[in-house]
């Protein structure tokens, strides 16, 4: 008999070594391309030195900046040879089924219920996602793994610049893509949420657009709501932007979701140097509060706070409180888009439980029509919700709502909002260069 020696019997008993076809092998997981990307980067997963045919659990795990963790978990069956690649391997069950290279991301589950996930800190560190391999099929695999990696998130590449703006009004903050330029030139905004959002910005830096994450309520000395919000501050926003010497004019883009959003049409409509829009589950109204410009002054729609639907755990659904735009009491609130001579992209999910924003991109785009306009475009995705974030961002089904005061449900289901959100991210990109990137500088 050969004697074993402890080291070897201890790995084994790790599970570190797994006897495939004869040939001993290590068990390891690993990334591809690397370890480190961009948070709207794909990585594939992939894992090697398992049995042949053997099932196994994998499970990715999330911390954020506040400690609440996120986690997802999916079944698979490895070839004949031990192997698994996550971009050509299906989910057998977990969190999601089928094929998809980045179900473990998208899926990210909180643990604490009702609860986004967001990024503060963009610039010095990144998410890290771990994903641990279990042996068998198990929805809340216990104990120490077979092997693990990790996956650093970031929100800037190599050599992006991240500056707070505190110009005149301006309260912000710029990224600069490294390079002389120029670069098209976008203003970023988020909705009633307030302050100021930046991993969208900061991710469109990365993909080499200037881009001013604009704070308008919430912040420093910003008003305390958008009640009362005037139109110039934004146009000083965009003249200072459109000035940067880095910035690919004369123009300017603008992109905003829900509150945001209805406002990036408004600058478009009023502000001639806003050339393109991108409206991501917004209204075709100014909403909520009056939005004062010169002489002009666009009422806030309304919301019929009987319309609330509650449902379980304090859980409420606002899709229907807000008001028609065409009512004939409510035209006034309407955002003149026929002015406009920037292009709009609107981005609708059909299953928004914020908004009813099928029917406002639809009121939009025949107000269009109606004045022989073509510079628009609607992407429409079926089952996907209100919160359409960048590719990869898990799903959240409700959160807390600042402005209700409970968590609102957000629509969509898991599948269909991640895969919208794959698709539309590059398409964003691409209608942003198409308007921007063709400018001559005056």
């Amino acid at each position: 008999m050969f004697a074993i020696s402890r080291s070897v019997v201890q790995l084994l008993r790790n599970s570190e070594w797994r006897r495939c076809g004869g040939v001993g092998m290590s068990l390891s997981a690993w990334l591809e391309p690397g370890a480190k990307c961009l948070f709207d980067e794909l990585v594939r997963v992939r894992v090697s030195g398992l049995s042949p045919l053997q099932q196994v659990t994998l499970k990715a795990v999330l911390a954020d900046e506040k400690g609440e963790t996120f986690s997802s978990a999916a079944f698979y069956r490895a070839d004949k040879g031990g192997e698994l690649d996550l971009s050509r391997s299906p989910s057998l069950g977990g969190h999601y089924t089928g094929t998809e290279a980045m179900g473990l991301f998208w899926s990210l589950t909180p643990a604490t219920p009702y609860k986004r996930l967001v990024k503060k800190d963009v610039a010095t560190s990144p998410l890290r996602v771990r994903i641990e391999v279990f042996d068998g099929h198990s929805g809340d695999p216990q104990g120490l793994p077979l092997t693990a990696c990790v996956n650093e998130r970031w929100f800037l590449s190599e050599g992006v610049a991240r500056i707070p703006v505190r110009e005149g009004r301006i309260r912000g903050v710029l990224f600069v893509p490294p390079g002389d330029g120029p670069f098209p030139g976008v203003i970023d905004m988020y909705g009633s949420v307030g302050g100021i959002v930046e991993h969208r910005a900061s991710l469109l830096a990365s993909h080499g657009f200037l881009t001013l994450a604009l704070g308008y309520f919430g912040f420093d000395d910003l008003p305390k709501d958008f009640l009362n919000l005037d139109l110039e501050y934004f146009e000083e926003a965009v003249n200072f932007l459109r000035q940067h010497s880095k910035v690919t004019g004369p123009g300017v883009g603008a992109i905003g979701i829900s509150k945001g959003a209805d406002l990036v049409l408004s600058m478009t409509t009023f502000i001639p140097h806003v050339r393109a829009a991108v409206s991501i589950g917004g209204c075709n109204a100014n909403t909520l509060g009056n939005l004062h410009y010169k002489n002009i002054t666009l009422p806030g729609l309304g919301i019929s706070l009987d319309q609330t639907k509650f449902l379980e755990s304090n859980l409420v659904d606002i899709s229907e409180v807000t008001n028609n735009p065409m009512d004939e009491e409510n035209k006034d609130c309407i955002i003149p888009l026929e002015k406009a001579e920037g292009h709009f992209l609107f981005v609708v999910g059909e299953d928004d439980k914020n908004w009813n924003t099928p029917l406002f991109a639809q009121q939009a785009v025949e107000r269009l029509k109606e004045n022989g306009k073509e510079n628009y475009e609607i992407l429409t995705y079926p089952k996907a919700g209100h919160l359409l974030e960048p590719s990869y961002f898990p799903f959240c089904y409700a959160s807390f709502h600042q402005l209700v005061g409970l968590p609102v449900i957000w629509g969509g289901e898991m599948k269909h909002h991640s895969l919208a959100q794959i698709d539309l991210w590059p398409k964003i990109q691409m209608f942003l260069r198409k308007h921007l990137e063709k400018q001559s500088k005056l």
